[in-house]
């Protein structure tokens, strides 16, 4: 087949002539015969379908200048269409009179007069067509689109937007805009030019729906800042959209109404909730949030999420069904094939802002939404949202059903989680996210939040204050909350530590007068608390170790004064007589004790070493492990001899606590709380009773007894020695056989009797060290407290066991040695639990199984001037010593405990 012969028009350079001479003379032209069409028609329709659809078509028209005469022709169509009287049809005004009518740089469009309206000739209308078609396709490109700004081409595009009403003009040259409106600045000029009303307008005047797509993206582009949407929704943009959406459009319109609605509910202003709810919107978008197609579902969920930011809106949004389409979509993405976190951001701040009005609370309880909030302050993914879930769980605080709910879903010890932990500030909400329960106050006075005007509603409504002149305007819910009911006041307190709770105010108090309390980060938590510890029975809840804990670390650790709140809450728990077998349980009381009075707080305690923690829970008191609980309560809160008497004492209750010291401990501070409790309970005892070790001198400064060995020693023994003993080392060692003999029983056997050794000067010693026969020679020869004992003991922090003091004190039982073995033990108290001694020293001690020595093991730890840590960590030394073998650990504590003393005198 022959190629097709070519034709002027394949030729851009010909096209451009045309559109320039069109541009310079006229839209006219006579008709080819041939075609039936004018030579500036066929150069448009060769660059719409050829030229510009090329490869790099729309960049080679630009490089060649074709859109300064193509915008030209556009003002002459523009300047055609706005005054027909002034034309003949089909012809377009001079270039002069164009040029004498300069087109302004800002404001709206002039009106369009009466005949503006009506249809352009089909020739001008045909050129129109293929211009803006020729325009729209060239601003796909950058370039273009900055040149087109840059040559004022904006102006004549909405002047025709202006003046001609065809769908298909208006379609070209919605497209046209919204295109342009892709830059920045370009979005800025279409805005001054006034494009937006006549847009608005098209939305409500044109049927088509390819118009209607090109007419609703040029809105969406339109709103790229918040400042532009802002402006949309001001000249009604928002309505007809939502009114389209009520009609019921065909699929490809419903998606770009809903990508435009969603642009222009970002930062959702009153002006955009207003418009969509009066345009019937919300049901059409709660529908839609079941749609198919994914993309519109997901717009559309996120268009209801932008909504919760309006409070006027919310309750209309809850009773289209908007609550429930939000709760079940955050827990779609909070599942296992769920989405990522930061899409589950605008969810869980509209489920959160839902919370704030009554209607939409039920709602929402009802749907399952406290599960689900409860299970977001459980993730530490999403700690960031803490404050914002927390402080919406506030809303529920006087609501029965839904506090019992999360109360068995475990929020109290979250709650207490966030008096201690390090989570994200709670995000700003403007005036407008105010709850709807109570519609803003129009009033003259000085601006003020919209939630503080709706808490002063709540607080005239509930009682708290008798008119709007009784609350200060400074007190607003951003710094503090709404008053709980009358408390009065903790004891502990001070008014140099802590602000006075707010109260209301007498007749004739200045508003200004009133103190308010402190309200930060930890506000709603401790709110949500207080209320919890108001229940008849709060000890299930708050009578916990994560809620103690949680509370104790914000009084003690709070960066500035805690809130009253928590010491009203720790106050009202512990005067509460439900609350008392929850803290005899949870040994409650001890903790306090220890981190509020002795300072000792659970992170300052090291881990339990020894025996893992023991976990259980009994639902009826006297359990073993109950009773270990009561009797170590007892002390801290019983004075009553006879009662503690009775209980710990003749029923067995302190025998029951020291035999659980070698047990399982139920408490990671079992041993502090035992060591503290003990240290009371013999105070209780015996308090006339110091069982202190006395401060012993150094010993360089010891006056020491002399010495009846030395002499033997020296190289002019004075009394001359009569026997030496061998030791397995090979060292000899003088001694006197009638001395050594009345030592003790096992030497008068040895010596004087019958065996061999009756008849040996050198008799040997097997098993000894030279460092601890040293010791024994010494006594053998009558020395006492020559200091001869000494010598084998090592200093502290060495061990004893397999120390020569260890073999001493074996030599000395075997040899009948029984005031060696007084001397020698009085020698390792004297160096290990003296004033150089401390707390790691006492379980070394007691590891050399010695009666005494445990006795006073157990005298220094419980001793009145241990701190209570050096007292703790001894205790904790013991139970390590003593191993699975209780009874020399507990018969030593009882001792000492009961002021009765284990064999001899003890170490001084």
């Amino acid at each position: 087949m022959a190629a097709a012969k070519p034709t002027l028009t394949d030729s851009l350079s010909f096209c451009l002539a045309q559109l320039a001479a069109a541009a310079g003379e006229g839209l006219g032209g006579e008709k080819d015969p041939a075609t039936n069409e004018t030579p500036l028609g066929r150069a448009l329709l060769a660059l719409r379908t050829r030229h510009i659809k090329a490869a790099g078509g729309i960049e080679r028209f630009r490089a060649r200048g074709g859109l300064r005469p193509l915008l030209a022709l556009l003002r002459r169509a523009a300047a055609a269409g706005s005054a027909p009287s002034q034309a003949s049809p089909g012809s377009a005004p001079s270039a002069a009179s164009a040029a004498s009518s300069p087109a302004p740089a800002s404001g709206p469009a002039p009106s369009a007069v009466s005949s503006s309206t009506a249809s352009p000739p089909v020739r001008l209308r045909k050129t129109l067509d293929l211009a803006l078609s020729i325009l729209a396709d060239c601003c796909t490109e950058g370039a273009c689109r900055t040149e087109v700004r840059r040559l004022g081409g904006i102006l004549p595009l909405v002047t025709i937007l202006q003046c001609m009403k065809t769908d298909s003009i208006q379609n070209r040259t919605a497209r046209a805009l919204g295109n342009l409106a892709m830059e920045p600045e370009s979005c800025g000029d279409i805005h001054c030019a006034g494009a937006v009303p006549l847009l608005v307008e098209s939305l409500t005047a044109c049927q088509d729906s390819q118009c209607l797509q090109s007419v609703v993206r040029a809105l969406r582009n339109l709103a790229d800042s918040p400042q532009h949407r802002l402006a949309l929704a001001q000249q009604g943009a928002v309505r007809p959209l939502a009114e389209l959406l009520a009609t019921a459009p065909d699929a490809a319109l419903t998606s770009a109404l809903v990508r435009a609605l969603l642009e222009l509910s970002r930062g959702c202003s009153r002006a955009c909730a207003e418009q969509l709810s009066l345009g019937g919107g919300l049901g059409p978008l709660v529908s839609l949030a079941s749609h198919p197609k994914r993309v519109v579902r997901e717009g559309t969920i996120l268009i209801l999420a932008n909504l919760c930011a309006q409070g006027l809106i919310r309750p209309a949004l809850g009773n289209a069904g908007g609550v429930e389409v939000l709760v079940d979509e955050l827990r779609q993405r909070r599942g296992p094939n769920g989405a990522s976190p930061a899409s589950q951001q605008p969810l869980v701040r509209a489920v959160c802002l839902l919370c704030r009005e009554a209607i939409n609370r039920a709602r929402l309880r009802d749907a399952g939404g406290l599960d689900l909030l409860i299970g977001l302050l459980r993730d530490p993914r999403a700690s960031a949202w803490h404050p914002r879930i927390v402080a919406a769980l506030v809303g529920f605080l006087y609501d029965t059903g839904a506090l019992g709910r999360l109360q068995a879903l475990g929020l109290v010890p979250l709650l207490a989680g966030q008096l201690c932990g390090e989570a994200g500030e709670e995000e700003e909400e403007g005036r407008e996210a105010a709850s709807w329960d109570f519609p803003e106050e129009r009033t003259p006075e000085r601006a003020q939040g919209g939630s503080f005007r709706s808490l002063r509603s709540w607080l005239i409504s509930e009682g708290y204050a008798a008119g709007a002149d009784d609350i200060s305007p400074d007190w607003s819910p951003e710094q503090c909350p709404p008053p709980e009911p009358m408390e009065p006041a903790s004891p502990i307190l001070t008014p140099t530590s802590l602000r006075a709770p707010r109260t209301q105010r007498t007749p004739g108090r200045s508003p200004a007068a009133a103190i308010e309390e402190p309200w930060g980060r930890e506000g709603p938590a401790l709110l949500l608390l207080s209320r919890f510890s108001q229940a008849p029975d709060p000890s299930g809840a708050l009578v916990t170790g994560p809620a103690l804990y949680g509370l104790l670390t914000y009084v003690t650790g709070a960066p500035g004064p805690p809130s009253p709140r928590a010491l009203r809450i720790l106050s009202r728990l512990t005067c509460n007589p439900a609350c008392l077998e929850a803290f005899v349980r949870s040994y409650g009381a001890a903790l306090l004790r220890a981190w509020l009075v002795l300072g000792v707080a659970p992170d300052d305690w090291p881990a339990p070493r020894a025996r893992p923690t023991l976990h259980s829970r009994h639902r009826e008191l006297g359990s073993p492990e109950d009773r270990v609980a009561c009797a170590l309560t007892l002390p801290f809160i019983c004075r009553k001899p006879s009662l503690w008497r009775r209980l710990l004492l003749e029923q067995g209750g302190l025998r029951l606590l020291l035999a659980a010291l070698t047990r399982p401990a139920p408490h990671p501070l079992f041993l502090f709380f035992a060591a503290d409790s003990l240290s009371c309970l013999q105070d209780l005892v015996s308090p006339a009773v110091s069982p202190a070790v006395p401060q012993a001198v150094p010993m360089d400064l010891d006056s020491p007894s002399p010495c009846l060995y030395e002499p033997l020693l020296g190289p002019a023994p004075v009394p001359a020695p009569d026997l030496h003993f061998l030791l397995d080392s090979g060292l000899q060692l003088p001694a006197q056989r009638a001395a050594s003999a009345t030592a003790s029983p096992f030497f008068r056997a040895l010596l004087s009797g019958s065996f061999a050794e009756a008849q040996m000067d050198l008799v040997p010693l097997r098993g000894l060290s030279p460092g601890a026969a040293w010791p024994i020679l010494h006594h053998l020869h009558g020395c006492r407290g020559c200091g001869a004992a000494l010598g084998p003991v090592p200093p502290p922090g060495q061990p004893l066991l397999g120390s020569e003091a260890e073999e001493a004190l074996e030599a000395a039982g075997r040899f009948l040695l029984p005031g060696l073995e007084e001397e020698l033990e009085e020698a390792v108290g004297r160096i290990h639990l003296g004033p150089q001694g401390g707390p790691e020293s006492v379980g070394e001690v007691f590891r050399l199984g010695r009666p005494r020595l445990a006795a006073h093991c157990a005298r220094w730890t419980l001793g009145p001037e241990q701190c209570p840590r050096k007292r703790g960590l001894a205790l904790v030394g013991l139970v390590e010593a003593a191993g699975e073998e209780a009874g020399p650990l507990t018969e030593a504590l009882l001792a000492v405990v009961m002021g009765i003393e284990l064999g001899a005198r003890v170490p001084a």
